[in-house]
């Protein structure tokens, strides 16, 4: 299923640049970030709400580390619960999360037609380098722009405005691509051509997704029939 009309197939064949998301998007991620606040809290003794993973959805890391010290009275430093949390996971970026199926191709597809890619993510820069790195497409993306770095999280069309002038590509010829709702409404309200990437951790928001994508993929299997 596709929201884009004809008119778009031929926008989405110009595409000269590709806005990456991370988790849910490039990387088979989303269920450690699920219970990642969960598991955090109860490593400090702490029991967590039954909304923790709602709450948590939509935050950067230091959104994140700030609701943990005013809800839970984490007498750390923000810095110090990021520094904790990443230490965490970093194991399970560095060893263990893959890439979704049907990746590469399409980053073999772009490459191929000199389309410069790059990555804007909610997740901090060492856990997506370590992730690049071990599944080896680190070469494939002209950088990485994170939340933090923007100082705003996905709410925010910060990060996507960076991300175009990174690539130094008009607007109408970017394409984001995102599985989470309230990122992708982010980007396509900027005005960006919108691809969606179906998660299962996204699949509350599915009738919302398809109306408001460009592109609705199934899996990276459908890119070469859908773009």
């Amino acid at each position: 299923t596709t929201g884009a009309g004809k008119g778009d197939d031929r926008k989405m064949r110009e595409i000269k640049g590709v806005i990456f998301d991370a988790d849910g998007t490039l990387f088979d991620s989303m269920g450690l970030w699920d219970q990642a606040g969960e598991i955090y809290l109860r490593r400090k003794g702490i029991r967590p709400g039954k909304d923790i993973r709602e709450r948590l959805e939509t935050m950067t890391m230091e959104e994140s580390a700030t609701y943990f010290r005013s809800s839970y009275g984490i007498d750390l430093e923000r810095e110090d619960i990021i520094k904790e949390i990443n230490s965490m996971i970093f194991d399970c970026y560095v060893k263990e999360i893959r890439i979704k199926p049907g990746l590469l191709p399409v980053l073999e597809d772009l490459k191929r037609r000199s389309v410069r890619m790059c990555i804007a993510t909610s997740t901090d820069r060492p856990l997506i380098e370590a992730a690049l790195r071990h599944n080896g497409i680190n070469g494939y993306f002209d950088g990485i722009l994170t939340c933090t770095e923007a100082g705003a999280g996905k709410r925010n069309p910060r990060i996507y405005q960076m991300a175009m002038k990174l690539l130094d590509t008009k607007k109408e010829e970017i394409l984001v691509v995102e599985d989470a709702y309230f990122a992708a409404e982010t980007a396509k309200k900027a005005g960006f051509l919108l691809a969606v990437i179906r998660d299962f951790y996204s699949e509350k928001d599915r009738d919302k997704l398809l109306k408001l994508a460009d592109v609705y993929l199934e899996s990276w299997e459908d890119w070469e029939r859908k773009i």
